[in-house]
């Protein structure tokens, strides 16, 4: 299994409505995006200093289901939309 953990840091115009509206596209990817076997995608809370504004944590069966969610169409999709309002993208992908 692969397990795929992205954070995100918004753009500060983007931090009142794209975290909620990225979460609900994130998570309806489920049973969509064919190698994509289970997600969560949180929304920080904290008022101390946060360092990334929203969590993605997905996993696959291997390596290759993640590089096909990569590129998957619905993916593709998203990232048009969201990667203009990100200042910083931390990736941690590990193998379990």
């Amino acid at each position: 299994m692969v397990k795929h953990i992205v954070m995100f840091k918004l753009k500060a115009e983007a931090k009142k409505d794209a975290p909620e509206r990225a979460k609900k596209e994130l998570e309806a990817m489920m049973g969509v995006a064919p190698t994509l076997r289970s997600m969560e995608v949180g929304i920080d809370f904290s008022s101390e200093n946060p360092t990334a504004d929203l969590v993605l944590t997905s996993t696959f069966d291997d390596v290759s289901g993640l590089k096909a969610y990569a590129v998957d169409p619905v993916h593709l999709a998203f990232l048009e939309w969201f990667r203009p309002l990100i200042t910083i993208r931390t990736v941690v992908d590990y193998q379990y």
